[in-house]
């Protein structure tokens, strides 16, 4: 047993290198101090007939509250223990600690033990000059031109068809309808005023198509299966017989792409600004792109060069992280019903590897943040909490209430240092120009 700095008396043991086995012994005056600061605490905030207010003597208290106070005393003696024990090892513990401990007496020593998990100790090397491989990327025409037409597409607008009655592909259709599935109607199976691009597949393939030579206010039926995979597992596999109105026929109208549209709708004097403005936006996206891949691929190298335990809980937390942010993505995508056939067991096991190479990448990044001195001030965390609240708009004001949490803060600290950090080791590395597969290929040839 080793005696620390105040009187108590520990002993650790490493259990593993992500858990440490704690044994405290706290001397009897030690234990008799917190229980005399529990009844004064107690004694003036507590109305005893017949006493005034902080003149109840300690055994009328003890009378009255005494196992209260025993419980709050014990819980006292528990965090001051353990919080001497982490502060003296410099110990970083990662979850609630599994405690073990007697009852707590006056007049006796107290002990108690406790199974903890802690950050492990990440020796990192050779994290410099990394090499690494880049696929030569460049920005063909045919993308500028699809581009184009994205942009050409969102300025289109709709007219009616008036030189036919009669539904074609590429018409956008409103229509009402009403589907059923063994004779019963089904959740969602019931719209009016529904608009469909018939061919543009944002509806079920087999619906679609079905529209294709309906006629305008006449009554319809259709006939469709749903494929065995479908999100939703309520009518996956099943066929369903939908009555369909078909209200309006209208077709898209695109405006000419010329120095006019340019002018109008990206701001350019000219068509050819306008393509070379998509150019350059282009460039900056597969730059983008060549720069996330490449820290990506930093990161698995260090991951599998230096392979280390990690506490449970750490992955634990990650794993709840990501499965609540995969529902909520869910949710707001109106898919929340995807995933419905998939038990929470089913998911964490599939989510499990990428929470633990997040957790690895995390306790790495720090690691050499810390080698290298790389920080983040209080002035760039403020900096960035307005730059946030600018780009939310009118939520702005939501984000600064939050930022003001010292817990938000920090956690936004550690984001930023690990960006500073992996943009720190991509200048480092050492990177190796790829010719991309296509023009190996064309080389071949």
């Amino acid at each position: 047993m080793e005696v620390v700095q105040i009187p108590m008396k520990i002993d650790v043991d490493t259990v593993s290198p992500v858990q440490r086995k704690v044994r405290v012994e706290l001397p009897a005056d030690t234990v008799n101090e917190e229980f005399v600061r529990a009844y004064e605490s107690l004694s003036q905030r507590t109305k005893i007939k017949g006493f005034r207010p902080g003149k109840a003597p300690h055994s009328v208290l003890k009378r009255l509250y005494g196992d209260e106070v025993r419980g709050q005393v014990l819980q006292r003696l528990v965090e001051r223990s353990l919080g001497e024990v982490m502060k003296e090892r410099g110990l970083q513990v990662v979850s609630r600690p599994e405690v073990e401990a007697n009852d707590c007496e006056e007049g006796k020593a107290f002990t108690c033990s406790a199974l903890l998990q802690v950050k492990p100790e990440v020796d990192v090397k050779n994290y410099l000059g990394q090499e690494v491989e880049r696929v030569k990327l460049s920005v063909e025409e045919a993308q500028i031109e699809s581009a184009l037409r994205h942009l050409q597409e969102t300025h289109a607008h709709l007219e009616p068809v008036e030189d036919r009655d009669h539904v074609e592909r590429g018409d956008f259709v409103a229509i009402d309808f009403v589907g059923s599935v063994d004779g019963k109607t089904f959740p969602g199976g019931k719209g009016e005023n529904y608009y469909v691009e018939v061919g543009g597949g944002n509806a079920l393939p087999q619906f679609e198509e079905a529209l294709i030579g309906l006629k305008k206010n006449g009554e319809h039926t259709i006939s469709v299966a749903y494929p065995e995979d479908y999100f939703n597992r309520e009518l996956a596999g099943k066929a369903a017989v939908f009555s369909v109105t078909v209200r309006e026929i209208k077709r898209k109208i695109l405006p000419p792409l010329d120095d006019e549209f340019a002018k109008d709708h990206g701001e350019c004097a000219s068509l050819e600004e306008l393509k070379q403005k998509i150019r350059v936006r282009l460039e900056n996206e597969v730059q983008a792109i060549q720069e996330s891949s490449l820290k990506e691929r930093i990161l698995t190298r260090l991951i599998d060069a230096h392979p280390f335990e990690v506490p449970p809980a750490m992955v634990d937390h990650q794993v709840r992280y990501l499965m609540e942010r995969n529902q909520s993505r869910l949710a707001n995508q109106g898919a929340a019903s995807s995933r419905s056939g998939t038990s929470v067991e089913q998911m964490r096991k599939e989510i499990e590897p990428q929470a633990l190479r997040q957790v690895k990448a995390t306790l790495l990044i720090e690691k050499i943040a810390s080698l290298e001195k790389i920080e983040i001030s209080d002035k760039e965390i403020q900096e960035k909490v307005e730059e946030v609240a600018r780009s939310a708009g009118e939520k702005g004001a939501t984000i600064r209430e939050i930022y003001r949490r010292e817990d938000a803060r920090e956690d936004l600290r550690s984001q930023m240092v690990f960006d500073r950090t992996l943009v720190f080791l991509l200048e480092q590395a050492k990177v190796k120009e790829m010719a991309s597969p296509i023009d190996a290929k064309e080389k071949k040839s």
